[in-house]
């Protein structure tokens, strides 16, 4: 499975970013092999909108199945679901491969629901 996750950097060892829209990168990771490959956000991180659904854009064109953020908007969450692509809520302070691993272990929650308003910077 492909999960995209947001993080602060390029690497598996970077954090995990609470933002979706205004990540500062999204890295998609193959569950089965372990690999990966990381996008540069920077045209959505200062947009003054529609960053949410740009990003949420992006991602279903990455061909990610799920994502794991820290928050998520409603038109965020809308576009991801019109995608076919889940959303896996994960708290600060962890990495990205530690946000996997809780991932395929099945200890992150599924967010059926923004838990964030739009615009949230």
């Amino acid at each position: 499975m492909k999960v995209a996750v947001t993080s602060e950097s390029s690497e598996l060892s970077s954090a995990v970013d609470p933002r979706f829209g205004r990540a500062k990168y999204f890295v998609l990771v193959d569950t089965e092999s372990g690999e990966f490959k990381s996008q540069d956000n920077q045209q959505n991180l200062n947009a003054p909108q529609g960053a949410g659904i740009q990003s949420g854009s992006n991602v279903v064109e990455m061909g990610a199945e799920a994502v794991i953020t820290g928050n998520v908007g409603p038109n965020a969450i809308r576009t991801l679901q019109t995608g076919g692509v889940k959303v896996y809520l994960c708290e600060a302070g962890v990495t990205v491969q530690e946000a996997v691993n809780r991932f395929k272990a099945g200890e992150l929650k599924l967010a059926d629901q923004a838990n964030v308003e739009g615009h949230w910077v």
